[in-house]
């Protein structure tokens, strides 16, 4: 089950830490989503799988952009998250993991979803559910830091 990472459709939002670690946005419409992660060696853990913290931020990202497929001006901020690990989420060198996201239900303001990642044999590696608060996007970028 090898993916194709040309076909990324932009965020629609600037999101540093999903550019550092190469998450490709695949599909977004109707509540639906799908991203591909393709790990680096530094997002390994000892075992030399994808370490707990990439895979949670994955499937983060994975909700909330099928939460915002179906207002793309709005912005999300995640107000809960509950992952389970079914395996280990490991995949060859250059190739990607999945993650398929799906808006079960919306309110005005609010956002349930749930996410699941792949790997590339199609196997289930992970999934969550989460809830995500509909905010409205700054007009003007935030002040740096520098």
């Amino acid at each position: 089950m090898r993916k194709s990472l040309s076909m990324s459709i932009p965020f629609g939002a600037k999101i540093p830490f999903v550019d550092h670690l190469g998450f490709t946005l695949e599909k977004f419409e109707g509540g639906q989503s799908e991203l591909h992660f393709a790990p680096r060696p530094e997002h390994l853990n000892s075992f030399d799988v994808t370490h707990g913290g990439a895979v949670m931020t994955f499937l983060d990202v994975i909700m909330a952009t099928a939460a915002r497929s179906v207002d793309p001006d709005m912005g999300v901020v995640t107000i809960e998250m509950k992952t389970t690990f079914m395996r280990p989420a490991k995949v060859p060198a250059g190739q990607a993991l999945v993650g398929k996201g799906h808006l079960q239900h919306r309110t005005r303001s609010m956002a349930f979803t749930e996410g699941r990642i792949y790997d590339t044999e199609g196997q289930l590696c992970a999934t969550a559910t989460g809830t995500f608060k509909y905010v409205s996007r700054r007009e003007t970028p935030s002040p740096s830091t520098d």
